[in-house]
């Protein structure tokens, strides 16, 4: 949860007009949920005059915030979509804009789309106006900067091997993550995934195995092309993610099936412990 105080540049804001209401942020919304306030203005900083259009329009960004592109792309998008109920609208930085766009212009570009001209980082205000700032430089130093997972070509999945090459594709790698996926349906019937995640090794030295959960976890979702090719139907799947981090790149160089009794992976994951790479 963000504390807006911590975000806020104090000079002078944009008034608010009568014609805007204050109303409780939709369930729909789901990215705009537990941010630190319920209720939003209506008409929001979009133009959005209707709840089913801010429904509408929000919903197509709420797989770009699960991907975790940018540490404050949800405070971002909601101080457009549902902004908090104060005297005066508070506007996202254009730093904070910038800083979004750049970290996740990528993923969108991964799945087909640009940065919209709607959210052209020169529509808000410079840092020294009143308005919603990236966290201070210091912040970042404190916290643990994480590899990105790549946009990438989907790996073939292998459902053909001998726990001897598995062995041998570990060697050339540094991750190995089981993961078992399905499709979800939403409220709104669009495309989403159960994912759960659990290491089955790691040899990255600074890397701690729930931290390679959620890269792994963000890989599926910005390559939404590869998982959709891996959930073809509602019946949960399991595989094996093989991969290394290379130069803050996290990438998936094998994607193995894993079948009920599948011995041969079982059998290389509990190998592995012993096992000398040459």
């Amino acid at each position: 949860v963000f504390a807006l105080s911590g975000f806020l540049r104090v000079v002078k804001g944009f008034d608010i007009g009568l014609s805007t209401k204050c109303v409780e942020i939709p369930e729909e919304m789901d990215m705009c949920h537990e941010i630190g306030y319920s209720e939003m203005r209506l008409p929001n900083l979009m133009g959005h005059t209707s709840m089913a259009e801010v429904i509408l329009k929000s919903t197509t960004w709420q797989h770009l915030v699960h991907t975790d592109c940018h540490p404050h792309v949800r405070t971002f998008l909601c101080s457009l979509f549902a902004p908090i109920c104060l005297d005066t609208f508070i506007h996202p930085c254009r730093s904070m804009c910038v800083g979004v766009r750049d970290s996740c212009a990528p993923v969108l570009a991964c799945h087909g789309h640009s940065w919209p001209d709607s959210l052209d980082c020169d529509r808000f205000p410079a840092d020294e106006d009143m308005c919603l700032a990236s966290l201070t430089k210091e912040f970042k130093y404190l916290h643990k900067v994480l590899p990105k997972p790549a946009c990438q070509t989907c790996p073939a999945v292998e459902e053909f091997f001998t726990h001897k090459r598995v062995l041998e594709v570990f060697c050339d790698n540094n991750f190995a993550v089981k993961v078992k996926l399905s499709k979800k349906r939403t409220l709104l019937g669009d495309q989403e995934y159960n994912i759960e995640c659990q290491v089955e090794f790691i040899t990255q030295g600074s890397l701690l195995p729930y931290e390679t959960q959620n890269m792994i976890q963000q890989w599926l979702l910005i390559n939404e092309n590869c998982t959709q090719k891996m959930t073809q139907t509602h019946r949960p799947m399991v595989y094996l993610l093989v991969g290394k981090v290379e130069e803050g790149i996290i990438l998936v160089n094998q994607v193995y099936r894993w079948q009920r009794r599948d011995s041969q992976l079982t059998l290389a994951t509990q190998k592995w412990r012993y096992h000398k790479c040459l």
